[in-house]
């Protein structure tokens, strides 16, 4: 029985991962007079005179809705509301194993951008925060950005979750490999949410750069070769469109073969299989490749390393170096909660990364991040979130 034999049965037996349980027992007509009617009602009426008691005397202050249209789940695509829900509800489990936070796997059986909007802006009282996950892009970013003013956090974890654990990643690299990241070159292949998200933030874009220093050069690559304004397949692509503008600013054009040439880091949120020996030893002195497909990455580590790679990354739990959302998202909304942020910010994410990285006293080449395993993380990462969100509360 492989994994994915083994996974099935798993979610057989159990019926889902997660069940709801109550906080309280209701064992008399007193407790049922408390938790129900008609004691009830004085929260509510309290609630209704100061919406923000609902942090005092309801779930909102401790709960997060992990959301997804299922248009974009994990490698699989656009399988739909209801085959996301294994992953969504995989979140969930996440969310309160590492960061004590109660989520709620919502799948919306609509890839409507707007419709979505309107449904997760309606559902939002209950909820402290909203985790959007496995969106497609383009839409993924127009959903998001609609959604930062509705008093909560809202955070697209495919976009910025992959980016912070990658500067973090990339930040003790560099100090491995004795590269300063001011002088980098990096190649991204993928230009969906995260290579987008990755890219934005290895720039510092919209980032105070007195904290934040950004790469040298960035060259983005999709399916069909280099971002570059003068593709004119991509000219009513808004996003890859910001793209070309933010990075490739020699304006080269070409497959990932040429922009890889020359190259310090590889960082690949794309396809198996697409990085290859001549690529590799193309690249300047101790490449460093981040090789982020699932289930199988842009290149197996074993082949990387016999091919000259210095330091290598991948998304899987069976290499050294597992580059995983879990290292930031909990400790995210766990400090956005604990400040009440309405927001999660450039700052907010930038903090996450740096202390995220600091979680590595002495990295090494199979050690420039955390185990995914290691819970502790989760507390120094939302002490630098909350710190951060305060500061701007300050403001």
């Amino acid at each position: 029985m492989d994994i994915y034999e083994e996974s099935v049965e798993l979610h057989r037996k159990l019926g889902g991962k997660f069940s709801i349980t109550p906080k309280i027992k209701i064992q008399n007509r007193h407790d049922l007079s408390l938790a129900y009617t008609p004691g009830v009602a004085q929260p509510c009426r309290d609630i209704a005179k100061d919406k923000q008691k609902a942090y005092e005397l309801t779930i909102k202050k401790n709960s997060v809705a992990v959301i997804s249209d299922g248009s974009a789940v994990l490698g699989l695509g656009n399988i739909g509301a209801e085959a996301a829900i294994p992953v969504m509800e995989g979140k969930a489990v996440l969310f309160k194993e590492y960061g004590d936070i109660d989520a709620f796997p919502i799948c919306i059986s609509t890839q409507d951008s707007q419709e979505l909007i309107h449904i997760i802006k309606n559902i939002a009282p209950v909820f402290g925060g909203i985790n959007l996950e496995d969106i497609a892009a383009p839409r993924c970013f127009e959903i998001e950005e609609a959604l930062q003013n509705i008093g909560i956090p809202v955070f697209h974890d495919d976009q910025h979750g992959t980016a912070i654990v990658v500067l973090a990643a990339l930040m003790n690299a560099c100090k491995v490999a004795g590269k300063k990241i001011s002088e980098v070159k990096v190649v991204i292949n993928g230009a969906g949410a995260a290579g987008t998200a990755i890219a934005k933030m290895l720039l510092c874009i919209g980032q105070d750069e007195d904290r934040c220093t950004p790469v040298k050069e960035i060259i983005v690559c999709d399916s069909k070769g280099i971002i570059s304004n003068k593709r004119m397949d991509i000219s009513t692509n808004t996003m890859k469109m910001e793209l070309a503008g933010l990075t490739n600013k020699n304006t080269i054009t070409g497959t990932l073969a040429e922009a890889i040439r020359g190259a310090d880091v590889f960082i690949g949120v794309s396809v198996a299989g697409i990085l290859n020996e001549q690529m590799i030893r193309s690249m300047n002195q101790k490449p460093i490749i981040f090789a982020m497909a699932n289930p199988t990455p842009e290149v197996m580590p074993d082949d990387a390393k016999r091919w000259g790679a210095f330091i290598i990354a991948t998304g899987r739990s069976d290499f050294p170096n597992q580059v995983n959302n879990v290292l930031a998202f909990p400790g995210i909304f766990r400090g956005a909660l604990d400040a009440r942020a309405q927001k999660i910010t450039n700052k907010m994410k930038l903090a996450a990364s740096y202390a995220l990285s600091s979680c590595v006293k002495e990295p090494t080449a199979k050690n420039i991040i955390p185990s995914v395993l290691d819970k502790s993380v989760v507390k120094i990462v939302a002490e630098a979130v909350r710190r951060a969100a305060w500061g701007e509360k300050s403001k």
